[in-house]
């Protein structure tokens, strides 16, 4: 693995970025907290407040397109996605208020407190589910049997796809990710951009069909908007992200966490003897393990921090995993402290007005996954083997597979 030396070996597709990006991070913060990335054609903000500024002042910081950002698409794939190459352009983290603000108040109506809580009892019971299944073969693939399959299942639930429809909505979203987040050769391109159209065409059906038979579901609370507070587009490309989400931050939030608990073991037999630790560390977990990345933005005006301008109409990475690394906001950063009184202060879930609307939700799964793990696994281990793989993606830092075991009971 090849160790970088200066801003410009930047590349979040690289080995080292996915596997041990923080030394390197720490030296960017103090020699460059502002640089340009060849690789990422894009410059990037690494200190905490800097990046919180960023994503405070969206007037300055735009998010218009923000989520519109394979650079690597051929000609001909583009040619083939047509319209659909501006896919989330009508979502609402794709757009800055007003329209944003507006959209934002549709969706908030499906996460309120009573919202939330049900859909908790909902991923209890999936959890569990999960459990019962694989507990007797006392071993399983963490990130894909245990991390995925729940949250994969309560989205489906929560938007309204049929029990039928999952696994391929599951195989068209990781496409989906393949296409936009991730390079990939042209061969294999197309076969993605195949699956992505097939994608939002079963979500364009499904968001006709609701608002002709309307159930107690998402998709058709969203439909009953359409003509008054949405167009018909910006709701099937709300689904499409929602359904995108439930396949990636909570699931790498809890790999990362597991990965890290059974290499601190003594953390997780503190969490197992005590509950009540459980929510400080997930806290700490997606500050130190980045779930997330951070998020995009494109400059609406020259902008200069620290000596260095970002020219107006710039795309902008604000590093929301190097911020949560800021020893001058988090002392000894490395040191993975389920007690650290800050560790909420994270932006994994974003900061501003783009504040990930469903970040409750996300951080009630991890409780309860959590609580359910410590009480149903308490033997938890890594499986021998490899060291596990981490996937290569734009979005955040998770496994590809992450073998485990445990005993079991006669």
């Amino acid at each position: 693995m090849t160790t970088p030396e200066t801003a410009t070996d930047f590349d979040i597709a690289s080995d080292w970025h996915v596997t041990r990006p923080y030394p390197f991070l720490r030296r960017l913060r103090h020699d460059h907290p502002v640089f340009w990335s060849d690789h990422l054609r894009m410059w990037v903000l690494t200190r905490y407040p800097d990046v919180r500024a960023a994503y405070r002042d969206h007037r300055t910081f735009s998010s218009v397109g923000s989520l519109t950002i394979s650079r690597t698409l051929t000609d001909e794939v583009k040619e083939t996605l047509g319209e659909h190459r501006s896919f989330l352009d009508d979502f609402a983290a794709n757009v800055d208020p007003p329209k944003h603000t507006r959209m934002r108040r549709a969706i908030s109506r499906a996460f309120t407190p009573r919202a939330v809580a049900r859909l908790g009892g909902l991923f209890r019971a999936q959890m569990d589910a999960v459990l019962d299944e694989l507990l007797p073969a006392g071993r399983a693939d963490f990130t894909a049997e245990i991390a995925h399959l729940p949250s994969a299942r309560l989205a489906a639930v929560f938007i309204g796809v049929p029990p039928e429809d999952e696994e391929r909505v599951k195989h068209w979203v990781t496409s989906w990710f393949q296409l936009f987040l991730s390079p990939q050769p042209p061969g294999r391109q197309r076969e993605l951009a195949q699956d992505f159209l097939k994608y939002l065409d079963y979500v364009d059906r499904l968001v006709t069909d609701r608002r002709a038979e309307p159930r107690e579901d998402f998709v058709s609370l969203m439909a009953g908007l359409i003509g008054t507070e949405l167009s018909h587009r910006e709701v099937v490309e709300t689904i499409s992200a929602l359904l995108l989400g439930g396949n990636d931050t909570v699931p790498n939030g809890l790999s990362n966490a597991v990965h890290r608990l059974m290499r601190e073991r003594h953390v997780w037999e503190e969490i197992v003897a005590d509950p009540a630790l459980i929510p400080g560390m997930i806290e700490e977990s997606l500050r130190i393990d980045g779930a997330s990345l951070g998020s995009f933005r494109t400059t609406t005006t020259d902008v200069t921090l620290h000596g260095t301008t970002i020219p107006a109409g710039s795309q902008v990475l604000l590093h929301a995993d190097s911020a949560g690394h800021d020893e001058t906001v988090f002392p000894d950063p490395e040191r993975f402290d389920i007690r650290r009184p800050n560790a909420r202060d994270h932006m994994v879930f974003g900061y501003g007005v783009h504040h990930c609307v469903g970040a409750a939700l996300s951080r009630l799964k991890m409780e309860i996954a959590f609580e359910r793990l410590t009480t149903r696994l308490p033997t938890l281990t890594l499986a021998p083997g490899p060291d596990p793989v981490h996937r290569k993606s734009m979005v955040g830092r998770g496994f590809q597979s992450l073998p485990v075991q445990w005993t079991t009971t006669p």
